[in-house]
């Protein structure tokens, strides 16, 4: 979750040109390896469709609730992951509620109706309407309203021209530089098996604010206000990570977004007591 006050704390080490920094690759490497013994990435059995975790990842970001929630007794849950559970258990009770069919039209009442638990609000329902109804649009005008379509249009390549990644950017909630929600998309789709990639050299790992906090602190990345350079640093850092602990990166990405969203000092503290630099107002990319 984002800290929107979130400042970066004075380092332990000298601040140097923007990038990821000695040997420090090595090291996180070798304590992924660790934490890879005993984990199990998720399956995202719970996601029904191709186009219900299209509509979803394109409302993943700062999720401005209070607390975090149980969902059909299920959590808790919390920042993201509560928007999720909760309009998946809509989804269960109104089948199809997650299309281009059904969001064609949605409005920020509707979307506040779905994402409100317990009365703790989601924060901008109207600017996640807005975004799926774009979503719905792109869908309904370019593949037959069907997320299926989509993938079947890719074959299998997410980079490239005509790659997945270049069409979901057609898309607003998509249209993110770094990628961030298409690799999490790409990611549901794949575990799925819904996509088979014929490029995994093209994977790279989905860089958010746990990943940055993450990367900061253990000195992967050398701190800066530019948040735009810290997010590209990071995610070149871990895909560094990744080869180098021989793990596919959505598989590194879940482990570190999973456990590092309690754990700030996951992969090491050794940079000092850093966090990620505020995001840039208006942004819905993460």
């Amino acid at each position: 979750m984002v800290d929107p006050t979130g400042v970066i704390a004075i380092s332990v080490r000298p601040a140097r040109t923007h990038g990821r920094v000695g040997s420090a690759s090595e090291r996180v490497a070798a304590r992924v390896r660790g934490l890879l013994a005993e984990y199990e990435p998720p399956s995202f059995e719970e996601v029904p469709t191709p186009d219900a975790a299209l509509f979803l990842a394109a409302i993943d970001n700062s999720s401005g609730y209070e607390r975090p929630h149980r969902v059909e007794g299920e959590g808790p849950f919390e920042g993201s992951a509560l928007i999720w559970a909760q309009a998946l258990a809509f989804e269960r009770r109104r089948p199809g509620l997650l299309s281009a069919e059904a969001l064609a039209e949605v409005g920020e009442r509707e979307v506040a109706a779905i994402l409100t638990v317990e009365g703790d609000a989601v924060s901008n329902p109207a600017e996640r309407a807005r975004l799926w109804r774009d979503a719905a649009e792109a869908l309904s005008e370019d593949y037959s309203g069907s997320a299926e379509e989509l993938i079947v249009a890719s074959e299998g390549t997410l980079g490239g021209p005509g790659g997945l990644l270049s069409r979901l950017a057609a898309i607003e909630a998509f249209a993110d530089p770094l990628q961030k929600k298409s690799f999490l998309i790409a990611k549901i789709w794949e575990r799925r098996g819904w996509l088979a990639v014929v490029d995994p050299s093209s994977w790279e790992v989905s860089a958010d604010s746990v990943l940055m906090r993450l990367a900061l602190r253990s000195g992967l990345v050398a701190p800066s206000d530019d948040v735009e350079a810290v997010r590209a640093a990071t995610r070149d850092a871990f895909r560094e990570v990744a080869d180098l602990a021989e793990i596919p990166p959505p598989v590194l990405d879940d482990l570190l977004w999973e456990r590092g969203r309690e754990d700030p000092d996951l992969v090491g503290s050794e940079a000092g007591d850093l966090r990620e630099p505020p995001r840039r107002p208006g942004v819905h990319f993460y």
